[in-house]
C-alpha cells in the first residue's frame, strides 16, 4: 500500500517536473538576464572584471560613424574593452539581426538603431530587459512597456524656417498655421515621414486630422527625401520654412552661422533611436558596461557634443526642453500599410514611398 507521504513526493515530483522544464528552457531562451538585471553594490565591478575576461564587444548600429567612431574610442580608452562595429541603416540593421538569429548565428552583443526597427527585435525575441543605474536620468518617454529597450538619443520633428524669408510674426504656432495662405507653395515636408503624418492625424482624430491634411496637401507642399537635405534647402533659402525637420539638423546649421532656426510645436512627436542588449550575446557583460557608457552623464554628453538629441535628462540641452510624445511604433509596424497608401495618395499622386538612407 502506498502511503500518504509517498504518494504527496509522487505528486509533488509530477508537478514540479514541468515546472522544472520551463525553467530550464527559459534559462536557455534568457541565459544572461542574471547578468542583465544584477542590481547588488559589487555590479560595476562585476561586469567590469566580466567584460575584461570577454574582451570584446559588438555592436550593430545605423548611427553614423562620424558620431559612433568618437563614442566607441571613448568607451575603449576608458575600460580597455575594444568595440566591433558594424554600422547600416536601420531596416538593414534589423534585416542581418534576424537573419542571423534565425541561422543560429548569434554575433552581435548591442543592437542601437530607430524604435520601430527595435521593436521589431524585441517581438522577434532578440532582446534581453535589462537594468542600468543611469535609468533614473530618463524620461519615462524613453521606456516601452516591456522595457526590452530605452531610448538613448531622440529624433523630434519640429518646423524649421529661413531667418532672412521669415518674420518673427510669421513663424507658425500650430500645425493649423502652416495651412495660412502664405503659405501656399511655400513649405516643404520630407517624402517618407509616414509614421509622423500617422501620429499627429491620431492625435487630432482620424476624420478632423486627415481633413487637416487634405487641406495642406492643396497649399502644394515642396516633398524632398532626406531631413539633412531638406534642412540644407531651408537654410540656403530655397525653402522657407519646412513642417517636418529633425531640430538636430536646424542646430548644425545654425551654429555654423546659417539663417534658420527651429520651433516645437504642439504636440511634438519624435522617433526613439534606442540601444538593447541581445538575448544571446556572446560578451554579455561588456554589453551592458557598453550600454551603461551611452546611458551615462559622459556618453550622453558625447552625443550633444555631436549635436544629436541626448535622452539622459543629466546633459543639459534646449533641443529637448518642451513637452513631447513618442511615435507609437505599432503605426510603423501594424499599421503602415493604410498610413502610407494615404500619404502616397495626398503627397505622392499615388507614387511608391522613396524612403530616406539612414
Amino acid at each position: 500500500m502506498i502511503t500518504r507521504r509517498a504518494f504527496n513526493r509522487a505528486a509533488l515530483a509530477a508537478f514540479a517536473a514541468p515546472l522544472l522544464a520551463r525553467a530550464q528552457r527559459s534559462a536557455a531562451d534568457s541565459p544572461h538576464r542574471a547578468i542583465y538585471m544584477y542590481k547588488g553594490a559589487d555590479r560595476e565591478a562585476r561586469l567590469a572584471a566580466g567584460a575584461k575576461k570577454e574582451g570584446q564587444v559588438v555592436m550593430y548600429t545605423s548611427l553614423n560613424l562620424k558620431d559612433s567612431v568618437p563614442i566607441t574610442e571613448a568607451f575603449e580608452k576608458k575600460t580597455g574593452i575594444k568595440v566591433q562595429l558594424w554600422r547600416a541603416g536601420s531596416e538593414k540593421v534589423l534585416q542581418r539581426a534576424i537573419t542571423e538569429a534565425r541561422a543560429g548565428r548569434f554575433s552581435p552583443d548591442i543592437l542601437e538603431t530607430n524604435g520601430p526597427e527595435m521593436e521589431a527585435m524585441y517581438r522577434e525575441k532578440l532582446l534581453e530587459e535589462f537594468h542600468s543605474p543611469h535609468f533614473t536620468d530618463l524620461p519615462a518617454a524613453a521606456f516601452p512597456k516591456h522595457r526590452h529597450y530605452v531610448a538613448d538619443r531622440f529624433n523630434f520633428f519640429t518646423i524649421g524656417y529661413n531667418t532672412n524669408l521669415v518674420k518673427p510674426e510669421e513663424v507658425p504656432d500650430s500645425y493649423e498655421d502652416l495651412v495660412h495662405p502664405r503659405w501656399a507653395g511655400r513649405v516643404g515636408i520630407e517624402g517618407s515621414d509616414v509614421d509622423w503624418f500617422g501620429a499627429v492625424v491620431k492625435s487630432m482624430g482620424e476624420e478632423k486630422g486627415l481633413a487637416f491634411f487634405r487641406k495642406f496637401a492643396e497649399a502644394r507642399p515642396q516633398i524632398r527625401t532626406g531631413h539633412t537635405l531638406m534642412a540644407e534647402l531651408v537654410a540656403s533659402g530655397e525653402i522657407p520654412l519646412a513642417a517636418t525637420l529633425y531640430n538636430h539638423n536646424v542646430e548644425r546649421l545654425t551654429v555654423k552661422g546659417a539663417p534658420v532656426k527651429w520651433k516645437a510645436i504642439q504636440p511634438t512627436f519624435g522617433r526613439p533611436n534606442a540601444i538593447g542588449v541581445a538575448r544571446k550575446a556572446p560578451h554579455p557583460h561588456a554589453a551592458m558596461l557598453f550600454v551603461d557608457f551611452m546611458l551615462s552623464k559622459e556618453g550622453q554628453t558625447l552625443l550633444k557634443e555631436r549635436n544629436r538629441v541626448p535622452a539622459s535628462l543629466s546633459v543639459d540641452t534646449h533641443l529637448n526642453k518642451f513637452p513631447f510624445h513618442m511615435i507609437d511604433p505599432v503605426i510603423t509596424l501594424d499599421e503602415n500599410d493604410k498610413w502610407e497608401k494615404l500619404w502616397s495618395e495626398l503627397f505622392l499622386k499615388g507614387k511608391k514611398l522613396e524612403k530616406e538612407a539612414d
